[in-house]
């Protein structure tokens, strides 16, 4: 494609709802050769319009892409949870400035100017629970609130994770909690769990 100008990238970019691509989808959109491609995300990286997540893969900043739609696009298979989750819920107070993800493939972390992605690896038969919602015009994998606390609270117990001072769990069905929280196959954290219910508590202590 000749006249491959920042322009004429937004403008075709915008008009495919692109927020995250390839580079292959970069190639191919705009049928240019490798070390053209290369060259142009490079170009347009360093101006800011672009993203680089990692190798290989940009976010269309342009576009306004959702922390946790790149997140789900960096790392896969991959749902939001831990400390992401139970603040977009409402269940902890603090600000979050690392979007925390679970995983069946090995912990990583990636960062990239402002932005820092956490992916903790859990069992495979406790990668279930979440559900995809609506973000931004784009679809984003994220644990059910019962989920993302058992999550949480199984790298608790595990001493990877500090109890947070306060943990609002109103919104949160007990039944569903132990449900989730049984993939562990945690003694521990299943009796810690119906210990605090009995006592009534509206947190949970370690």
């Amino acid at each position: 494609m000749r006249n491959l100008n920042l322009f004429t990238v937004q403008k075709r970019l915008t008009q495919l709802n692109i927020k995250i691509l390839t580079s292959l989808e970069f190639r191919r959109i705009f049928n240019i050769s490798k070390r053209v491609s290369q060259y142009h995300l490079e170009e347009y990286t360093k101006k800011g319009v672009f993203l680089r997540l990692k190798k290989g893969v940009y976010a269309n900043l342009s576009n306004n892409p959702p922390p946790f739609l790149m997140a789900n696009k960096i790392y896969q298979p991959s749902y939001i949870s831990f400390e992401s989750a139970l603040s977009y819920y409402g269940l902890i107070p603090e600000t979050v400035y690392s979007v925390t993800s679970a995983t069946v493939k090995a912990t990583r972390e990636f960062s990239s100017q402002n932005y820092h992605f956490v992916f903790h690896r859990i069992k495979r038969e406790a990668f279930a629970g979440y559900m995809p919602i609506e973000m931004g015009g784009e679809t984003i994998l994220i644990a059910e609130p019962e989920k993302a606390l058992a999550d949480f609270l199984y790298f608790v117990s595990l001493g990877k994770r500090k109890l947070p001072d306060r943990l609002n769990l109103k919104k949160i069905e007990k039944k569903a909690l132990i449900t989730w929280a049984k993939l562990f196959a945690s003694k521990r954290l299943i009796e810690r769990i119906l210990s605090d219910y009995r006592r009534g508590s509206q947190e949970i202590i370690y």
